[in-house]
């Protein structure tokens, strides 16, 4: 009995070759940009230490109650499929004593982190991401180059209408003061307020700003800002980092009600926004995380990041990453089928994109199909071989497998 027709699980995708080629080209222009600005390449294990995420991200957010994928392994250990980069790399960072290398150290990771929460159009419940750490240092320049770093990335992926939102959310002490002036804020008004942000008034009173309800929303309208609390040092920080960015030329909206979905955040937060993606805007954001590595077990060691969606960068991005040269076809017209593959052989090792004739198809076939292909030229192997050229439609003898190659790599010179 033949087995029922089998999906991939709600929320996964699979990666077809035509976006396989579009996230390679972006891969390859994120290591360039990266590089450029001193960022290395760095890899954690796709799961971790439940624990991590609990104390790293916070118990309180929403991916650690609702969105964690979490499993016991044989040994009864509670592990976690990582929702997020920044906590795995400041426990590696932690493990291995990177405090002890020259300061700042800067990283970049690309790859897959999972959240159980509901699909739609560029946020799965598997998904990409590609991001960046630099830890050791609290100069206002590193939270500028990362938000710049991140713009000249969107830029180079082709994402346009691009709108960037930067707040500070002050340093930890300051900021519990302000908490408890805008816990004061919500308990007055709990009744207008949605049962959700009720319940984290206490472990998450910030959350409100980013609540949907319109009850809640139009409470918020006149909550106390933290950007008119800021210690006299996060606000000289603050105006710093604006400054850089002003050097630069970069625009961005000061957002008094930014807030990160993470409890790590310090200082310098900040989020990209798309017009092309709707009302799911975001493409990629991040901040400085000063308390993250002591947090962990380390020394204290000051932060900053961010992490942007790679589905999210393609969808929101003009459409003209990826794709592959055009191929020569190697055909048989009755041929030595291993001449042709020698052939096809030579085309390749000379750098020379080739597809082979392996379908049993019909000259006229063959023909059809490379056509189809976009081939740039056909060699046609018979008793000897013929290049027809496919955009003229061109066809000459060549002499030999070398003459072959010569021409096929004069074609992309």
């Amino acid at each position: 009995m033949a087995g029922r027709k089998l999906q991939a699980p709600r929320g996964t995708f699979d990666v077809l070759p035509d976006d396989g080629a579009a996230r390679r080209e972006l891969y390859r222009r994120a290591g360039s940009v990266l590089g450029r600005y001193g960022y290395r390449p760095f890899e954690t294990p796709v799961f971790e230490d439940t624990d991590l995420f609990a104390r790293g991200v916070g118990e309180s957010t929403d991916i650690v109650r609702k969105e964690m994928f979490t499993f016991e392994d044989r040994g009864g250990r509670s592990l976690t499929l990582r929702p997020e980069g920044t906590a795995g790399v400041c426990r590696a960072y932690v493990e291995h004593g990177m405090h002890k290398l020259p300061q700042p150290v800067k990283v970049w990771y690309w790859g897959p982190f999972f959240r159980h929460e509901r699909a739609q159009a560029g946020r799965y419940r598997q998904f990409s991401q590609v991001g960046t750490e630099a830890l050791g240092s609290d100069d206002p320049t590193l939270d500028a180059e990362s938000i710049l770093l991140l713009a000249e990335l969107l830029e180079a992926a082709g994402v346009r209408e691009v709108r960037l939102r930067l707040a500070s959310l002050g340093g930890i002490e300051a900021r519990a003061a302000y908490l408890d002036r805008l816990r004061g804020f919500l308990r007055e008004r709990e009744g207008e307020l949605s049962e959700d942000v009720r319940d984290r008034i206490d472990s998450n009173p910030l959350r409100a700003f980013d609540a949907d309800h319109p009850g809640t929303r139009a409470a918020m309208e006149g909550a106390p800002r933290l950007l008119d609390h800021l210690a006299p040092d996060d606000a000289e920080h603050f105006a710093e980092v604006r400054a850089l960015l002003d050097g630069a030329g970069l625009s961005y909206d000061v957002d008094p009600t930014l807030v990160r979905g993470l409890d790590y955040y310090t200082r310098t937060v900040f989020e990209f926004e798309s017009a092309r993606l709707g009302a799911q805007s975001g493409v990629g954001g991040g901040g400085r995380y000063d308390g993250l590595v002591e947090q962990l077990g380390g020394p204290a060691t000051p932060g900053v990041g961010w992490a942007a969606g790679i589905e999210r960068i393609l969808l929101a991005g003009d459409g003209k990453l990826g794709g592959f040269p055009a191929p020569v076809y190697v055909a048989l017209a009755g041929g030595d089928r291993r001449a042709a593959f020698a052939l096809a052989t030579a085309l390749r090792e000379a750098g020379v994109r080739t597809e082979l004739e392996q379908a049993g198809r019909s000259l006229k076939g063959q023909l059809k199909h490379a056509d189809r292909l976009g081939a740039k030229a056909v060699a046609i192997v018979g008793e000897e071989i013929e290049w027809k050229d496919m955009a003229t439609g061109e066809q000459r003898p060549v002499n030999n497998v070398a003459e072959a190659v010569r021409i096929a790599v004069g074609l992309d010179a």
